[in-house]
């Protein structure tokens, strides 16, 4: 098991990601908690570490709920609304590409490492965010 050499930052935005952070999609109703099924042998007290790969749908990002994007065929193909009359279907993100901004002076299995401030976009045009880097949670 390998640690990662932390040093003290200047803020906590670039904070390091691990399994367990919390996710919210713009277009979601529910927090999800990231997953890393098998560990890349990097650590960070002690809870492994994520990279900018750690993204794919159904592995390491859950379902946020119900989706409400306009853009999701799921969503314009649904007849369950929400109390205001808005459309909803499962919030299944369709993501093609790692996560953006990764920290690339660190490097985990040669990906850039997660961090705070790294954003990802669905294709239905769902903004996901890091809300919580899971260092600190159970």
């Amino acid at each position: 098991m390998k640690e990662a050499n932390v040093q003290p930052g200047t803020g906590a935005k670039k904070s390091y990601v691990v399994a367990g952070a919390i996710l919210s999609c713009s277009y979601g109703t529910q927090p999800v908690r990231l997953k890393r099924p098998i560990s890349h042998g990097v650590y960070v007290k002690n809870k492994a570490q994520m990279s900018i790969g750690d993204y794919v749908p159904g592995v390491n990002i859950p379902p946020f709920g119900n989706c409400s994007s306009p853009l999701n065929p799921a969503v314009q193909a649904s007849q369950m609304v929400d109390i205001y009359g808005v459309k909803k279907a499962p919030c299944i993100p369709v993501l093609t590409m790692p996560w953006l901004n990764g920290k690339s002076d660190m490097r985990i299995e040669g990906q850039p490492a997660l961090t705070l401030n790294c954003t990802h976009h669905c294709l239905y045009n769902g903004q996901i965010r890091i809300e919580n880097d899971g260092q600190e949670l159970d």
